[in-house]
């Protein structure tokens, strides 16, 4: 799994390659880590290169979704691949994080 991160730019941006699991679900979440414990409100995550995600994948993406909300902040995940919107589709988390 790679984590990409542009922090200068508003939203923050971040890119994702690989799959998020069970092996190395914590490491996504410190590589995020800045953005759920930081002041950052807008985030926008281009998941194009996202091949997989687990459930421990998605408990981090609910922890950025609620640190951003509670700053009154948005996220949005961009041009997800159909097999991970499956996914988020079956679990219901597309009707909690806005997926464009």
């Amino acid at each position: 799994m790679q984590v990409n991160v542009i922090n200068s730019a508003d939203p923050v941006q971040v890119s994702l390659a690989g799959r998020v699991d069970t092996t190395n679900a914590a490491q996504f979440q410190n590589s995020l880590d800045f953005i759920i414990k930081g002041n950052q409100k807008d985030v926008q995550i281009d998941c194009a290169g996202l091949d997989y995600t687990s459930s421990q994948g998605l408990r981090v993406f609910l922890m950025l979704q609620k640190a951003v909300q509670s700053r009154g902040g948005k996220m949005v995940l961009t041009n997800m691949q159909t097999q991970v919107k499956e996914v988020f589709d079956i679990t219901g988390f597309s009707n909690i994080i806005r997926i464009i």
